[in-house]
């Protein structure tokens, strides 16, 4: 018998190796997004600046203006 002298031997490693070959770039494409380098995907929203999140929480209510006042003086110095 001769396994790998076929036309089925030479079609099985083409196969294998084309299958091989998509391993590889999956993983480059999967190491590649895991590192942050991938150009699709999700952004994160930008930080806010500790002026911004005294803004929203006056907004909201959760401090007077007597608490804001100080504080905005506080944060700009």
């Amino acid at each position: 018998m001769m396994w790998g002298n076929g036309y089925w031997g030479m079609g099985v490693g083409w196969i294998f190796m084309a299958l091989i070959l998509v391993l590889v770039i999956l993983g480059v494409v999967a190491m590649m997004r895991w590192l942050g380098l991938g150009g699709s995907g999700h952004r994160e929203a930008p930080r806010q600046t500790p002026l911004e999140i005294l803004r929203e929480r006056y907004a909201r209510g959760e401090i007077d203006r007597e608490e804001y006042e100080q504080k905005r003086r506080d944060l700009q110095g």
